[in-house]
């Protein structure tokens, strides 16, 4: 089960993904107001496991270092992104005041690693491009792809470490390759599917690669 929690900076898209036999789940980049995403989780009574990041900028991980606290969970994010959790500069968040520094992840993700949360699986697929250690998160449910693929876009690449022709690359050879039903949840904005992404969004055109 995959449920969807639009946090108040940037409505960056948080997001519970819980194994529906034994209610063990993982919470997804918790952006920021971490009361209200403590009261939500509250309300699902859900056995989080991890926190996990899909990539390091500061409108997905600014709640986090409150929530691992009550929580009393480790946090995953993809090595090549572990430093931006660290250093407000390397996150962005010191350039629009926030001043974001967490502790560092606990646990270093690599691509095609296997979480086991409960009974489900959640496999990891290294999506560079927003960032150098953006990651996919790929359950039975969905693919959760964090600031890589949107509806109808792609996460922008002209921060530091971006590179277009590197997310294009990953989303056309390991995301385009799975089923065309699969559904897609975002980091901003409405979920799709990847038959959607196919057909419309203009970004997947082959000139966009080059």
């Amino acid at each position: 089960m995959i449920e969807r929690l639009v946090t108040p900076v940037l409505d960056e898209n948080c997001y519970l993904v819980s194994c529906d036999k034994t209610a063990k789940a993982i919470l997804v980049d918790p952006g920021s107001g971490s009361r209200m995403i403590s009261g939500w989780l509250k309300e699902r009574n859900k056995d989080i496991q991890y926190i996990v990041l899909t990539h390091g900028h500061w409108d997905h991980i600014g709640a986090v270092e409150e929530l691992r606290k009550e929580l009393g969970v480790i946090v995953a994010v993809h090595r090549e992104d572990a430093e931006m959790l660290t250093n407000a500069h390397r996150n962005f968040s010191a350039f629009v005041g926030q001043d974001t520094n967490i502790t560092a992840a606990e646990i270093l993700l690599e691509d095609n690693q296997i979480l086991h949360v409960g009974e489900m699986t959640v496999k990891v697929i290294h999506t560079p491009g927003h960032t150098p250690g953006g990651i996919c998160l790929l359950t039975k449910d969905g693919l959760i792809s964090g600031d890589t693929l949107f509806d109808g876009a792609v996460g922008r690449t002209d921060f530091p470490g971006g590179s277009m022709k590197k997310l294009i690359k990953g989303i056309k050879e390991k995301l385009l390759v799975l089923d065309d039903s699969l559904k897609v949840f975002p980091g901003h904005g409405s979920s799709t599917t990847i038959g959607r992404e196919k057909k419309i969004n203009p970004y997947l055109k082959s000139d966009f690669a080059e």
